[in-house]
């Protein structure tokens, strides 16, 4: 990772985790999230995967706030999303473990996501 890739990553981490603290305080059952990126091709490449503890709070989560929640902090780093609904998902810690048995690794890599 060249050294402005990780200036980017970290400032990137930071954001997230008060997108983290926030959801914590505001969304029934937010776990917490991850975020992949190729610096490459950052920020077109930047995925965020937001994890519910249950598929219910899943669907009962203000999916639309957690977006603009995310794409304000990821502004104020002066990181610009082109298109928030697909660099944006959700999934629950229910449904890894129903179809992962578990493993997020597994999970994410059938996804297509990469660390």
């Amino acid at each position: 990772m060249r050294k402005t890739d990780k200036k980017i990553d970290n400032a990137l981490r930071l954001a997230l985790t008060q997108v983290c603290d926030i959801a914590q305080s505001e969304q029934e059952g937010f776990e917490w999230l991850t975020h992949f990126a190729n610096y490459d091709r950052f920020p077109h490449s930047l995925a965020i995967v937001c994890v519910f503890d249950t598929q219910l709070n899943l669907s009962k989560a203000n999916q639309s706030a957690m977006r603009c929640l995310i794409k304000e902090r990821l502004a104020s780093i002066d990181i610009k999303v082109k298109d928030i609904g697909k660099q944006v998902t959700f999934d629950s810690v229910e449904n890894c473990e129903n179809e992962n048995d578990g493993k997020w690794n597994t999970r994410f890599q059938k996804q297509g996501f990469q660390h």
